[in-house]
């Protein structure tokens, strides 16, 4: 089988730029919160990640580093609670539209995205270009 990752939508967020200010103040990892605790734990600590759907487009994604799982006395289902600790660190992705969904969803490595350079990086890209990139809010 391979490599599981986890997708999951950011709302109210425009761009994955605007996701690294939001997160910018937070330590090497952060959790990610969710009413449920995936399943497939250990395949997820096994090096998956946790790829970001950004005004309906996979733009990037961040490792997933601890799954943890804890009571809440208002958890809105009676059941434990749990935060997906993942990198500070994004790691870019090629753009691929997702549909909407609730929650979060398993992402098998065939299916994933591959990762790309940083493109606020633009090197040798032409101007129109960069600027069609920011325009639909991939920088």
């Amino acid at each position: 089988m391979g490599q599981v990752h986890l997708i999951k939508l950011c709302v109210g967020v425009e761009s994955v730029e605007e996701l690294m200010d939001y997160e910018a103040h937070r330590g090497p990892t952060y959790p990610v919160h969710t009413r449920q605790t995936p399943k497939r734990a250990a395949e997820l600590l096994d090096g998956g990640s946790l790829y970001w759907v950004i005004k309906g487009v996979i733009l990037c994604r961040r490792e997933i580093v601890d799954i943890e799982s804890f009571e809440a006395a208002d958890s809105p289902t009676g059941l434990p609670l749990c935060h997906i600790h993942v990198s500070s660190k994004p790691i870019f992705t090629e753009a691929m539209p997702r549909r909407p969904f609730q929650g979060w969803r398993y992402l098998l490595s065939k299916d994933a995205p591959r990762d790309i350079r940083d493109p606020r990086d633009a090197g040798d890209l032409p101007p129109d270009m960069v600027a069609a990139l920011k325009e639909a809010g991939a920088w």
